[in-house]
């Protein structure tokens, strides 16, 4: 990663769920819904770097089942309605939810791998396994 030094400390929060260059703040991070960009336009930082794995999807599962699973649970206690109703109703609010999310938690994994230089793990070739 890139020397940080000569650049003030951002908000990886802010910067992350603004989708903004984690290093200056200022460009975009995203090129289209969730594909990253190669490099920031405003700073140079080369986002090569910039690998969130599961971690996002998994984070929306968690968020949105939980939202989705109370809804479901409380209307389903309270009125009963059939279950086409429920099909009509919960499915899209899902994948509303979920699309609604996963970009900003995307953004804020990268945001906080790059303040905590965080890279793939690498085993020593000199140690036994």
């Amino acid at each position: 990663m890139e020397d940080k030094a000569h650049f003030p400390p951002i908000n990886p929060v802010s910067a992350g769920l603004s989708g903004k260059c984690p290093r200056c703040g200022q460009g975009k991070l995203f090129d289209g819904f969730l594909a990253i960009k190669k490099s920031c336009l405003a700073c140079g930082l080369d986002f090569s770097f910039a690998d969130s794995g599961d971690g996002p999807a998994v984070f929306v599962i968690m968020i949105v089942g939980f939202i989705v699973v109370g809804l479901v649970l409380f209307v389903e206690l309270s009125f009963q309605p059939p279950i086409w109703l429920h099909m009509v109703l919960w499915l899209p609010l899902t994948v509303l939810l979920a699309g609604m999310v996963l970009r900003p938690l995307k953004g804020l994994m990268i945001a906080l791998q790059f303040r905590h230089n965080a890279e793939e793990g690498k085993l020593d070739k000199g140690q036994d396994q």
